[in-house]
């Protein structure tokens, strides 16, 4: 055994091995409903499609009588689509496969390496920042894609123009996961070095 790998305990293996099947399952259902929707989306007929308006008024019918409100998001059901809203709608579920897909195998491989004792090395950190930037950028390839289907959607609806919005990514979470991914990121180059550090004084 090399100073680089540490002994594992029985309950963070088995922890760690929890965390692998968990990512699996995940990883499959994503693949599965993605399937489904592609599927969905090919077929072109009578297809739900979630939209997001820019505050567009609208009237709810309750049970008290009509009130006047301010629409948000709805899923409009289209009974055929264009090819324009088929392909960035399927474009969209593969760009979600594939950052599921990164994500959970770059976790699963740090995992695996923390099983086997090796925790602050070279390989770790990049399979953090690699799993980081493609949940990053998947994220938001996955979510301009949607909006293209939504408009291309509603462009095919209506005759008219429709306040909806063009591309509607929320900076905040994007940044707090980039600042949390450059956390951990930094937890590992530091801890890599302290590692080093250590070894030299054995």
């Amino acid at each position: 055994m090399t100073t680089k790998e540490r002994t594992v305990s029985r309950g963070d293996a088995v922890a760690m091995a929890m965390f692998i099947v968990t990512g699996v399952a995940i990883a499959a259902w994503t693949l599965w409903s993605a399937a489904a929707r592609i599927i969905e989306l090919a077929g072109g007929r009578d297809v739900p499609v979630l939209v997001e308006f820019l505050g567009s008024p609208a009237a709810a019918d309750l049970s008290s009588g009509m009130l006047e409100v301010q629409l948000d998001r709805a899923t409009v059901v289209a009974p055929t689509l264009p090819p324009m809203a088929i392909i960035p709608g399927v474009l969209g579920q593969l760009a979600l496969i594939v950052t599921i897909g990164g994500v959970v195998a770059c976790l699963i491989l740090l995992s695996r390496n923390i099983l086997r004792g090796r925790v602050f090395t070279a390989s770790n950190t990049r399979l953090v920042m690699i799993g980081g930037m493609i949940g990053l950028i998947g994220a938001a390839a996955t979510r301009f894609f949607d909006n293209m289907l939504a408009n291309a959607t509603m462009a095919a609806l209506t005759d008219g123009p429709t306040d909806t919005a063009v591309i509607s990514i929320e900076p905040f979470p994007f940044l707090l996961a980039a600042f949390a991914i450059s956390v951990v990121g930094t937890v590992f180059v530091v801890g890599q070095r302290l590692q080093r550090e250590t070894e030299g004084l054995v």
